[in-house]
């Protein structure tokens, strides 16, 4: 049997596709396209008419990819920046008649709960008190884990779209800007601290693009070039590419190799937001899968 998993997110369109037997499977294909779902609308919860064409480009293209594997199921999720909007409606109803996908947009709750089954397909048993961390366009889900199955999940409405749009920065960043940005995560994540206060986080598992290209940067290969179900980032390798990346001009980022041209921008607030959390944790051990929430769909497909 063959599974398509369309990820419709914030910053990027992602697809997956895999074939499975009983309870094995195969990645056959991994792809992405840009849609920048909340350029101009997302604080205001508006998804504007650009984003509308921007998302029918990127479900036709890989629709037409879809086409060439024979696949048996398509599943088409949307997150943040759709499940916020307030014409969702009417955005779904336009990309089911333009590409005829229909959307299932999930809360952030439901998200959360799919990042960690598609972690969980990428590690056979994840240690107590590991922290998996996933940031989005739009949202950035945190999962505790206890024997091997989520004690805490949350999702904070405090993705990269939103920041670059509610705080404008310079070219380079400024450090009062660099501190703007700390703080405005800080405050708004007060729940995750508190959760947190007195717990030592055994790993950080990151499982998003801001920590593939962190991962693409120490490595230096072009972005998509490696696979990686599982990879451990030494803390001096994250603290030294942090520091060039997060005051670097866009023309610099432009020319860093393993820098994907999608997340240029987005990939400065993604590294404060890392920084921040590895030091309000105290923690020593981060791994970078990139597994997450299109696995965690074929997770389900496999196993329930």
């Amino acid at each position: 049997m063959r599974l398509a998993v369309i990820d419709l997110g914030t910053n990027t369109c992602n697809l997956l596709i895999a074939e499975t037997n009983q309870l094995q499977y195969t990645l056959l294909y991994q792809g992405k396209v840009g849609v920048k779902l909340g350029k101009g609308g997302i604080n205001k919860n508006l998804l504007t008419p650009e984003a509308f064409e921007r998302a029918t480009h990127a479900l036709k293209k890989h629709r037409e990819t879809i086409s060439q594997f024979g696949v048996d199921q398509v599943v088409t999720i949307a997150t943040s920046a759709v499940r916020d909007a307030s014409n969702k409606s009417e955005f779904e109803e336009h990309l089911l008649r333009k590409t005829g996908l229909q959307l299932e947009i999930i809360s952030g709750e439901r998200e959360a709960e799919l990042i960690f089954k598609g972690v969980k397909l990428a590690f056979e048993n994840l240690p107590n008190q590991t922290l998996i961390m996933d940031i989005g366009g739009g949202s950035n889900e945190f999962i505790e884990i206890q024997n091997n199955q989520i004690f805490q999940k949350d999702s904070f409405p405090f993705g990269m779209a939103r920041a670059l749009d509610q705080l404008p920065v310079s070219d380079p960043i400024k450090p009062s800007e660099v501190g703007a940005v700390e703080y405005w995560f800080d405050t708004g994540m007060q729940h995750l601290w508190k959760q947190l206060d007195g717990k030592q986080v055994s790993q950080l598992v990151g499982c998003s693009g801001a920590f593939d290209t962190v991962a693409d940067l120490i490595d230096k290969t072009a972005p998509g070039a490696k696979i990686r179900q599982r990879q451990a980032i030494a803390l001096a390798d994250f603290n030294r590419v942090a520091d060039d990346v997060i005051y670097s001009t866009k023309a610099q980022r432009d020319l860093m190799t393993g820098m994907e041209p999608l997340r240029v921008e987005m990939i400065v607030p993604a590294l404060i937001l890392i920084r921040l959390v590895v030091k309000k944790l105290d923690i020593n051990k981060i791994i970078q899968t990139d597994y997450a929430l299109r696995e965690g769909i074929l997770f389900e497909w496999i196993y329930d």
